[in-house]
């Protein structure tokens, strides 16, 4: 009678492991060590990802400082260089006249000038201007850039966009120039042929609001507008 007993005992056990709600207990505890599988392959991979990341922004930035420390050279290289072929005068006089100069350069890079300023706040002229007005933006520490009608188009554009990019500098026609393309300050000329001459950008480098400046930090706006 034991005997039977234990045999039915063991049939309502086995019944049990077999029965449905044991069959969903046992999906249910896969699908979640599935999900702690999955939870622990994107803790992972965050990890991973996170670490690419800090050293990618660690690299990066490391590349962007040195870039940055380089330009910084180039430009105190630049301003401490002289510009090849640029010509100088110096004991320039500085009055205030009311009348027309007759400059012993053109275009005139000092001397005497008119009370009033050329605005020279990335200013572009397509007519002559004023150059009694035009020296007294040198004074303030302007480049202007000149051209005559022979120079090349592009050269033009080029020109152009770099003064319409900078303060303290201005740019008009002077067709009575001795070249087609012409960079002056105060005290300072060059000559270039191609607006893509490396002598350019270190004339502005340079010279805008440059150690030659008589009058440092003086107002480019507020004068003739043209």
């Amino acid at each position: 009678m034991a005997s039977a007993d234990k045999q039915n005992t063991g049939k309502q056990n086995t019944g049990k492991q077999n029965s449905p709600a044991a069959a969903r207990r046992a999906k249910l505890e896969e699908a979640r060590r599935r999900e702690r599988a999955r939870e622990r392959r994107s803790r992972v991979i965050t990890l991973a990802v996170g670490v690419l990341v800090v050293a990618g922004l660690v690299a990066g930035g490391g590349y962007l400082m040195n870039a940055a420390d380089e330009q910084d050279k180039a430009e105190a290289e630049a301003k401490v260089s002289p510009v090849t072929g640029e010509k100088s005068w110096d004991k320039l006089t500085q009055n205030h006249v009311d009348k027309t100069v007759d400059y012993p350069m053109n275009p005139p890079v000092g001397g005497d000038h008119n009370p009033v300023w050329m605005n020279c706040d990335g200013d572009v002229y397509t007519d002559a201007i004023p150059k009694e007005n035009a020296v007294h933006s040198l004074e303030h520490g302007a480049v202007w850039v000149t051209y005559t009608s022979k120079a090349k188009p592009a050269d033009i554009k080029k020109l152009n966009e770099r003064v319409e990019s900078t303060p303290y500098s201005l740019m008009s026609p002077v067709e009575d120039q001795e070249a087609p393309l012409m960079l002056s300050a105060w005290g300072k000329q060059l000559t270039v042929k191609s607006a893509t001459d490396a002598r350019v950008a270190q004339f502005f480098t340079k010279y805008v609001q440059g150690a030659q400046t008589p009058e440092p930090g003086a107002a480019c706006t507020g004068g003739i507008a043209e």
